[in-house]
């Protein structure tokens, strides 16, 4: 693979993973905190069912474009043999961030929205907070990632 198409693949790899592990920690300790302090059941729950609307939208095509990158990079080395553990490692961590993000995404917000829609406060308080739960799980193994592909190259 030569240089400048590495280099590129390197700057969408950590763009997107920027973009999926920096907005689950805004997401987390900065919208819902403020959303909860801020307002009662009936507007906080649409409020943040949109933002994480958008979010997800946003956290798809990241999550693809990590893949598609991510894919291109490790072809472009040859594949899994001889790479160096942290490439085993980072596969091992995205197969399980995807699938959580998966569940998020395709039941848990789905059963959100359904909950809002129907004006189901306690439902939809309950589904938020499964979300919140998962995404502070998967916030933890991004930064986990991120310590492997940064400090796992000294080790």
């Amino acid at each position: 693979m030569n240089p400048t198409t590495y280099n590129l693949l390197i700057f969408v790899h950590v763009c997107a993973a920027a973009f999926w592990v920096g907005g689950m920690a805004t997401m987390h300790f900065a919208v819902r905190p403020a959303a909860v302090a801020l307002l009662q059941p009936p507007q906080r729950l649409p409020f943040m069912a949109g933002a994480l609307e958008r979010f997800f939208a946003g956290v798809s095509v990241a999550v693809l474009l990590l893949w598609a990158s991510g894919l291109a990079l490790l072809m472009g080395q040859g594949g899994m043999a001889g790479t160096h553990w942290r490439v085993h490692a980072m596969l091992t961590l995205a197969l399980v961030m995807s699938a959580i993000y998966g569940h998020i995404r395709m039941a848990s917000f789905k059963r959100l929205r359904l909950a809002v829609q129907a004006a189901d406060w306690p439902a939809a308080a309950a589904r938020l907070n499964q979300i919140r739960r998962l995404v502070a799980l998967n916030l933890g193994l991004g930064v986990l990632t991120l310590a492997v592909a940064l400090v796992g190259r000294a080790l």
